[in-house]
């Protein structure tokens, strides 16, 4: 009788080991003081760091999106594991929370060992650039779940706060200045509406010239990561918001509370090239209501504290908080 083996049903357990090993050198170069054992084991350990006097733990997960499909049509690898970290270390920031240790999951038709590995490699940077760890994951070869080719990411962070540093709603005050922190591209939101857009409806290639750069490069610029700013400004910021899906019409809101409203000059922006070519074919309010406009984290900070903020970090002034319903009110 003829047998039938793992292989043949599409999964590589050799293929699966060889990446383990590929990938081994970048997951050590995460290793931060309370990393407790290396990779292989059964789940990835980590000693709660001193002190804290009322130690929070925050978790976040997320993933990239579609720009996971730019990256494969692309054939460029490296940076989208950048995205993931930040995508779950920045949203961490805004609880006041520092990130300690990230965990991955990656699925996919059929291993890849080489992608699979660039992958990782830019994970694992991700995680120098957050000041965390990468302790583990999973790589899942799921044939007849993908399509051949694709894969999918998520990613899942764990940091630590102080209880009383939690709410941060309830130190916005009226006269609130709101800071500007660059974005670096496109981070990683609205990519269904940039493939429509650019791929789709102008025709462009991920091949063609975008003010000096290949397009491809431009969109797959990963996500910038705000963990040093965080550190080096935690006790002259009052509150942050991470500007991702819904741009600042929906994030900035999240963090004020019901009497206060966000004043924001859209003059005062520095709106990079891209969302700049985009907005002549997106209306203005659909652009501010997808992407971050070139603003990738608005620290809400009191007046006193604004210049020791602006002077250790690239960060502008776009506006104030008044009293007022609780929103955004672009003038």
């Amino acid at each position: 009788m003829a047998t039938v083996s793992y292989k043949d049903a599409g999964v590589d357990i050799d293929a699966g080991n060889q990446f383990v090993e590929n990938i081994k050198p970048y997951v050590k170069s995460t290793r931060i003081p309370g990393v407790l054992g290396g990779i292989g084991s059964f789940a990835g350990a980590f000693e709660l760091p001193s002190g804290y006097k009322q130690p929070v733990i925050l978790a976040g997960t997320d993933g990239v999106g579609t720009k996971l499909k730019l990256a494969i049509d692309a054939k460029k690898f490296d940076t989208v594991g950048i995205d993931l970290v930040a995508m779950c270390t920045n949203d961490l920031l805004c609880n006041f929370g520092e990130p300690l240790f990230f965990l991955d999951y990656y699925a996919t038709a059929k291993l890849e060992v080489e992608e699979a590995t660039q992958v990782v490699k830019g994970i694992a940077e991700g995680c120098i650039r957050s000041e965390c760890a990468l302790i583990g994951g999973e790589t899942a070869e799921m044939p007849g779940m993908y399509k051949e080719g694709d894969f999918d990411l998520a990613g899942f962070c764990v940091g630590i706060a102080e209880k009383e540093e939690l709410d941060r709603v309830s130190k916005v005050e009226a006269g609130d200045v709101l800071i500007a922190l660059p974005s670096s591209g496109v981070h990683s939101n609205g990519f269904s509406l940039v493939r429509k857009l650019l791929l789709e409806k102008l025709g462009m290639s991920l091949e063609d010239d975008f003010q000096g750069k290949k397009l491809k490069d431009v969109l797959l610029e990963p996500t910038r990561i705000y963990v040093k700013e965080f550190k080096a400004n935690k006790e002259n910021i009052n509150a942050l918001a991470h500007i991702t899906g819904g741009g600042i019409t929906e994030n900035l809101p999240r963090v004020l509370p019901e009497n206060l409203k966000a004043i924001v000059d859209r003059s005062k922006i520095k709106v990079l090239p891209i969302f700049e070519f985009m907005g002549k074919h997106v209306e203005l309010e659909e652009m501010y209501r997808t992407f971050n406009m070139g603003v990738g984290m608005i620290l809400v900070v009191n007046p006193k504290n604004v210049d020791a903020v602006l002077a250790s970090t690239d960060g502008y002034i776009i506006g104030e908080l008044k009293a007022g319903d609780r929103k955004v009110e672009f003038i």
